[in-house]
């Protein structure tokens, strides 16, 4: 790591409220809970059965829990001494990075940290420094600049004013990101609270939505999205910050310490020349949430800016032209080794907590490091600003090393994967080696290496940024390889080192050992797919790359000649033509598919055990041919089990009730399965259940896979092809195990609303999470399509049409791409937005200024860059042509067809909006456009210009490293809420904040889970206002990390406008609960089962405040959502009714209340019983309300009666209180306050 490169803070909490950070005796965890969850983690680090000292290691866990932090003082010139709270595996630097970002130290970048007059190491650990303890005081003493110190002096100016400005942002750079919630909030919340008097303040809140996010509404505005603050001015002290002319100081002007000159001109227009010198230079600046402005660990781009206008910026200047086009990356000494960061910090010791930790945060420092200069080289390459190492070859088949890392195009080079599927492959390859990276790096054996590896899609092509093994270059790939095979299984090698480092991974990765043939019919044994290859770089570490087959092939989307697959998979269509032969399994699949079979090993051992025992009672002699028939016919249930889809994930739960001591009988055989199998009868047990399921033992259960069946270049020596044949079999019933169970589970998942997507990320992500790969797109739409509950899958099919028309607009974009030269880039993005969404019939493209084109034709060069393409054929595309082509796309690659020729025929068919296609194909193509209305429907003209694209990023996929020992305590502190221990959840959820802190540095996706579990404990047990501040920090880092718009955003909204309801600030959760209804909108639209608990929240508040009328359109838009969603008899209905019969009664028309009412007892008394409290709940309710009525029409009639003399009894009308609503919020979100345990 330079010295010079901005170290982000990671684990230290300067920069936060003393709230943020838990002292070290509250992070102990109390004693034995500690004791188990120790235990927990530790077998579950080394599942692989290497633990480490067993007992004494758990104590040394607990103590080290105790040690992870401590307090020292901090002076700085000119300031009241201050605490921050610092951990023992920290840098000097890193204190060094906090006072530059504290608001009032940051105008310091050139001083010493010093304890007792001795100054401090920069590269030191605070625990290697002697006589540094709880409560030390560390002096700031200024020391004289260098020409170094002044340039980062400077840079460190202007990271300050921008800090303040979003074009960083906008633009996608130093991992700056977009936050709104300040907005929405008046500021920071702490205080507010404390401010408002919560007495009169229902008289101020205008509580009336923007049209657009009324119920009902067509409008989707585009601009809300990114809303302005009123009184928000750019915050300029400088117009132009820029290096003098007059540099570099003279010789007689530097032996007075001149080190440069910087030209200033403020925005009053002074203009200033001033002199940095050894002595130096200040500035000042204005306060935001820290959690605006920390840097996330991985760029995330918004795909809408403004225009911003383009101010002049030395600084920014000057980097683009040193360090970003690589000219810096060149100089010796100066370059980042990325492959020697990458496998030094694998290295690092893990034996105990603290060691962990560093290594944790080494690896995922230097990840995020290696992922961004990735992305950043990847770029350069193909806006063609690096030079290929084989300039000689055509465009394609060109190769780059930029700043020590190795990119190449995605494109089938020499044929390498003709067999394959070409192209198709080669574009697939590196996705499935990314996932093979991924893999082997969580299962982390020590002694084998992977690449660093960043797959970058940007302007249509695929490119992959892999860190560089020492010596590969120089020698070629023949002589490297020790293992594994360079030409798909036709010669084999092997090397016993890899096979024992791989044979640590077999297990955890469920891959069989197994023999292949090499081209001497050689019998060579391997622990992976033949491509693995193994080399030993120069460094002498064993290093595997092309991971692409990790994974067992699936088989539904691999015809092999002579292969009948099993029933299920036939049903559906299966096996189908894929457009390459690399399709692979996810891993989530396989662990299910064990999982599953281990649940019938044990089932059908338990059920053979119960014969046994009931031969034994009835004294017969022929127990073992019974148990065989036994194992048959219960083989026969194995291949039956899964073939009736809608019952198959009742299954298991059927046979346990409908067989009378089961339970035991399992108890019996789990104690069965981990004897040593002396005895002969249980041993028989386990033999016939292993066969049963496809055991690769026959003492225990183990189930591998064999990543080479299939495979078109690898043949099997002839000893092994009973159990190729066993291999083969395991293939179909995984790939039936998908078919019949997984897509099945995921639709009743989405029909009791355990799974709910919101777009086409989440609804991905709740696919891979269940194994089902998005080629499976079409067979779910169709599950679902014939699913007898359909209408309440409305939401899911909608967003999967969506997804799958986005993304077969986004195969024909990448190549649609491909020709366009760099010039002509605004134009056809739009152009292809125009055909795609607009309903205009005949967009014609704008192509750049004749000349250009004519010039360049004129001047043939034979090598262009990648991106250089000048052809102009993408001009030629029509909105039918385009149309068609998705068509044809969506049946080729996800076998589903759509009977559509235009965008206004789809969105009418499917229900989709425009706003939500236009966000989906901009986020999954990178592209950003100009904030504003644009007019999807005109038929006049075309809804985009070239004006309105802005940039295209690339889209990124890259490792995510884990903090394991965060996690696990994370996941232990969920288990203790589970079970109603809160407080010890709470202290190690906690403790699980401090340690991904430690590990991912302030923002994270995974601290921000951490918040809002606090958030919600902390509200549990009643501590609001401390809810509500780490509520507030989940919702910033969602915005910051997840993007603005993002589902977990919109429920990270929802929290927060609760908690500040029960807070007093019921304005601002009105605020916070319109801005998640206006981003749903945008995102799915109104029809979707979350809008009703959206509208639920919005209505209850609106009643809170007596908007009756503008509370009922909510609430019984809500009512409408529940019953389509959950079914007409569903218990939330039943509370919808009430809720809405309450407004009525506040109203006083007591007719409708008790009509909502009466439906709502009803289904309480169908569902639970006449007995049931929520039953005697709504009778009385209901007994009151027509007291009410009947109180109401008598004094009506006494005034029809007599007139304006009636002596008229006062009516109750009573505006709810602000308890009763709150106690409805609660239920309606699902908080149940339990006795604390």
């Amino acid at each position: 790591m330079r010295p010079g490169s901005r170290l982000k803070i990671s684990g230290l909490m300067g920069l936060f409220p003393a709230d943020f950070v838990q002292n070290a005796d509250t992070a102990m965890v109390n004693g034995d809970g500690a004791h188990d969850h120790t235990e927990e983690a530790e077998s579950k680090q080394d599942r692989d059965g290497e633990a480490d000292g067993g007992e004494e290691s758990n104590e040394q866990e607990v103590i080290v829990i105790q040690d992870t932090g401590f307090t020292v003082k901090i002076q700085a010139p000119g300031t009241e001494p201050f605490d921050l709270q610092v951990s023992p595996q920290e840098m000097v630097q890193e204190i060094h990075q906090v006072l530059m970002d504290r608001e009032d130290t940051c105008h310091r970048t050139c001083f010493s940290l010093q304890l007792d007059g001795n100054v401090l190491d920069n590269f030191a650990e605070l625990k290697s420094i002697e006589g540094l303890q709880e409560g030390s005081l560390l002096k700031v003493v200024e020391e004289p600049y260098t020409v170094r110190e002044a340039r980062i002096h400077v840079r460190h100016i202007r990271d300050l004013l921008k800090s303040l400005d979003p074009s960083d942002a906008y633009n996608g750079v130093d991992c700056n990101s977009l936050s709104f919630l300040s907005i929405f909030t008046d500021g920071d919340l702490g205080d507010s609270g404390k401010r408002k008097k919560k007495g009169n303040e229902l008289e101020q809140i205008d509580c009336t939505p923007p049209e657009h996010i009324l119920p009902g509404s067509k409008e989707r505005p585009l601009v809300p999205l990114q809303p302005q603050n009123k009184d928000w001015k750019p915050m300029q002290c400088l117009k132009v910050l820029t290096m003098s002319g007059w540099n570099p100081p003279p010789g007689n002007r530097k032996m007075h310490g001149d080190l440069m000159y910087l030209y200033i001109v403020t925005v009053e227009e002074r203009h200033v020349s001033v002199t940095a010198s050894t002595r130096g230079f200040y500035l000042n600046q204005v306060q935001r949430h820290p959690f605006e402005r920390i840097a996330t660990p991985f760029q995330v781009y918004s795909w809408t800016a403004p225009q911003v206008d383009h101010a002049m910026d030395c600084v920014r200047a000057e980097d683009a032209y040193t360090s970003r086009l690589g000219y810096e990356e060149h100089i010796p000494g100066q370059t980042r080794d990325w492959n020697e960061e990458l496998q030094t910090t694998r290295e690092l010791p893990r034996k105990n907590l603290p060691e962990r930790l560093l290594r944790e945060r080494a690896i995922f420092k230097v990840h995020s490091d290696f992922a961004a200069a990735a992305t950043r080289g990847a770029m350069a390459v193909i806006d063609g600003n690096v030079m290929a190492i084989n300039p000689g070859e055509e465009t394609r088949m060109q190769m780059f090393i930029w700043n020590n890392i190795f990119f190449s195009l995605g494109f089938d080079v020499r044929d390498h994967y003709r067999e394959l599927g070409g192209d198709a492959a080669a574009h697939a390859a590196p996705t499935n080696d990314l996932n093979g990276v991924r893999a082997y790096g969580a299962v982390d054996v020590e002694g084998l290496y992977t690449l660093g590896t960043v797959v970058v899609d940007y302007r249509g092509y695929r490119v992959t940024a892999q860190s560089i093994i020492p010596g590969i270059l120089e020698r070629e790939q023949e002589q490297s390889v020790i293992y594994g095979s360079i030409d798909f299984g036709k010669t084999v090698v092997s090397h016993s080192k890899y096979l024992e480092l791989l044979d640590k991974t077999s297990r955890p990765l469920k891959v069989q050992r197994h023999n292949v043939l090499n081209e001497k019919n050689e019998t060579v044994e391997l622990c992976s797919s033949v491509e693995c290859k193994g080399i030993i770089g120069n460094d002498g570490r064993h290093y595997i790359l092309d991971l692409l087959r990790t994974f067992p092939p699936d088989l539904n989307f691999l015809p092999v000649e002579g292969e009948e697959l099993p029933p299920e998979s036939q049903r559906c269509g299966f096996p189908l033509q894929h457009r390459h032969r690399l399709a692979c399994l996810r891993q989530e699949l396989i662990e299910a598919f064990v999982e599953h079979r281990y649940l019938l090993f044990m089932k059908m051992a338990a059920l053979q055990l119960m014969q046994q025992k009931a031969n034994k009672d009835c004294n017969k002699t022929d127990a073992p041919a019974i148990t065989d028939a036994s194992a048959e016919s219960s083989a026969d249930t194995t291949q039956a089990a899964p073939s009736d889809p809608p019952a198959s994930p009742l299954e298991g739960k059927e046979l346990e009730e409908s067989i009378p001591g089961l339970a035991q009988a399992k108890e019996l055989a789990e104690t069965l399965v981990a004897e040593d199998g002396s005895d002969p009868k249980s041993r028989e047990v386990v033999l016939n259940a292993c066969k049963a399921v496809g055991s690769i033992s026959n003492t225990s259960f183990d189930i591998r896979f064999n990543p080479d069946i299939f495979s078109p270049g690898v043949r099997f020596p002839d000893d092994s092809a009973e159990d190729v044949q066993k291999q083969k079999q395991l293939l179909k019933d995984t790939a039936a195990f998908l078919v019949s169970c997984q897509i099945p589970s995921l639709v009743k998942d989405c029909l009791d609303h355990s799974a709910l997507p919101m777009d086409g990320a989440t609804l991905t992500e709740a696919l891979h999470q269940r194994g089902i790969n998005i080629r499976y797109l079409g067979t779910v739409l169709e599950f679902v399509d014939k699913t007898p509950a359909k209408a309440q899958l409305e939401h899911f099919y909608r967003i999967g049409i969506s997804e799958l028309i986005t993304r077969c607009a986004k195969h024909i974009f990448k190549t649609y791409l491909q020709g366009v030269e760099l010039s002509a880039l605004s134009a056809a993005v739009s152009h292809f937005l125009n055909c795609f969404l607009s309903s205009f019939p005949d967009a014609v493209a704008h192509l750049p200024p004749d000349e250009l084109v004519s010039r360049r034709k004129s001047r043939k060069r034979r090598n262009r860059v990648p991106g250089g393409g000048d052809n102009t054929a993408w001009a030629s595309l029509t909105p039918s042509e385009l149309w068609k082509n998705i068509a044809s796309e969506a049946q080729s690659y996800y076998h589903f067809t759509i009977q559509c020729e235009s965008a206004d025929q789809v969105v009418e068919k499917y229900g989709l909006q425009k706003i939500t296609l236009l966000r989906e194909i901009s986020v999954k193509t990178g592209i950003q456009i100009l904030i504003k209305e644009y007019n999807f429907d005109s038929r006049h003209k075309p809804a985009f210009t070239e004006e309105d694209i802005l940039n295209i990023f690339p889209v990124v996929k890259h490792v995510n490293p884990k903090a394991s020992d965060a996690f696990h305590f994370f996941q232990s502190g969920q288990a203790k809420v589970q079970q109603g221990f809160l407080k010890e959840g709470c202290e190690l959820i906690n403790e699980a904040l401090n340690l991904f802190n430690n590990v991912y540095g302030a923002m994270h996706v995974e601290i921000c889970a951490c918040l809002r579990l606090l958030a919600r404990l902390n509200y549990i047990m009643g501590d609001h206002p401390e809810a509500l501040s780490n509520q507030q920090k989940a919702v910033l880092m969602s915005e910051r990390v997840l993007g603005i718009e993002h589902p977990n955003t919109i429920q990270e909204y929802m929290h927060l406008a609760l908690y500040c309801f029960a807070n007093g600030q019921l304005s601002t959760a009105l605020k916070l609960l319109y801005r998640a209804r206006y981003l749903m909108l945008v995102v799915c639209g109104e029809d979707h089962p979350e809008m009703a608990l959206l509208d639920s929240n919005i209505g209850l508040v609106l009643h809170g405040v007596m908007e009756y009328d503008l509370s009922l359109r909510f609430l019984e838009n809500a009512l409408s959502i529940n019953s389509k969603y959950h079914g007409p008899r569903s218990l939330k209905v039943a509370l919808s009714h009430h809720l809405v019969a309450r407004v009525y009664e506040s109203k006083a028309e007591f007719r409708s209340a008790l009509q909502h009412e009466k439906e709502g007892y009803t289904i309480y008394k169908n569902q639970m019983g006449e007995a049931h409290e929520k039953t005697k709940e709504s009778s009385e309710y209901l007994k009151y309300l027509t007291q009410q009525a009947v109180a109401l029409q008598r004094t009506m009639n006494e005034i029809y009666k007599n007139g304006s003399n009636a002596s008229i009894m006062p009516l109750k009308f009573t505006a709810p209180s602000m308890a009763s609503v709150l106690e409805q919020l609660n239920i309606i979100n699902g908080i149940i306050f339990i006795p604390l345990r």
